[in-house]
């Protein structure tokens, strides 16, 4: 038998995934802010602070009108938050 099919199999997980951290529309509903960036976000408590990228997802509803600077957001939150009155930057 061949030695890498002796050897046990092993995953890979970048470390790069530390920094990414995801906000949900019912978490950005409960902010309460109109204006929301990263830095409101950390003080807030909803990403760690080492988060160097923030993305939406679509989880929970928004009525608010809320301007994301510097947060990306999937298409469902993306429509969901442009139906709201709000837009991204």
């Amino acid at each position: 038998m061949p030695l890498q099919r002796r050897l046990p199999k092993r995953g890979f997980k970048s470390q790069l995934l530390k920094f990414n951290a995801e906000v949900t529309l019912a978490a950005l509903e409960q902010l309460g802010l109109a204006e929301v960036d990263v830095l409101a976000l950390k003080t807030a408590g909803l990403v760690g602070q080492i988060a160097k990228n923030v993305k939406v997802i679509k989880s929970g509803a928004l009525t608010k009108a809320v301007k994301l600077n510097g947060i990306g957001a999937t298409a469902g939150a993306k429509a969901a938050i442009e139906a709201a009155g709000g837009t991204l930057a």
